[in-house]
């Protein structure tokens, strides 16, 4: 186990965490348009999941899951996209992400989540069982390689029963 990983305990992102969350994003992202994401998703109440990363009492992750919508012919499928996920610099790359990444994906399943949406590194997302979206049928509503925009079923044959064009939020124009 690396050292970033010890210890670190994952939990629901709680009202106190809030600064040190758009702190993180804020150091781990080029700009301030993922912290200012979370914090309209918050503010919206879109943040259907939360959860923080928690190393020696100081916020080391975090990761970020709200409603999207697959329109199809039939109506419209609601599934959940992950976005953002955050680990401060000098801590990635050593096993924080993953265990935000599995433990989200662990309460998404536990609550009755059939799939999740990731535009997102095409070598990272794999490894949790993401595929291409366009596999199930299932597109962007922004222009993206195909490549970055994956799908996990979480419910065996979820993916299967859902195609047609992912709509985000309304916040995530302006990432």
């Amino acid at each position: 186990m690396s050292e970033a990983r010890r210890n670190v305990v994952i939990r629901p992102e709680q009202p106190k965490d809030f600064a040190a969350v758009r702190d993180l994003n804020l150091a781990a992202f080029p700009n301030a348009a993922e912290a200012n994401l979370v914090d309209e998703l918050r503010a919206n109440a879109k943040a259907a999941l939360s959860l923080v990363a928690v190393q020696d009492n100081r916020i080391v992750g975090h990761i970020l899951f709200s409603p999207v919508t697959v329109e199809s012919n039939d109506g419209e499928h609601p599934v959940l996209g992950l976005a953002p996920m955050a680990v401060l610099p000098e801590l990635q790359r050593q096993g924080v992400g993953s265990l935000l990444v599995t433990a989200g994906l662990a309460h998404c399943k536990r609550t009755g989540v059939g799939s999740v949406i990731v535009l997102g590194h095409s070598d990272y997302y794999p490894r949790f069982g993401f595929e291409k979206a366009s596999q199930f049928g299932v597109r962007c509503e922004y222009d993206v390689p195909d490549e970055y925009f994956m799908l996990v079923e979480l419910i065996e044959g979820a993916g299967d029963r859902i195609s047609g064009m992912v709509r985000y939020q309304p916040e995530f124009a302006n990432v």
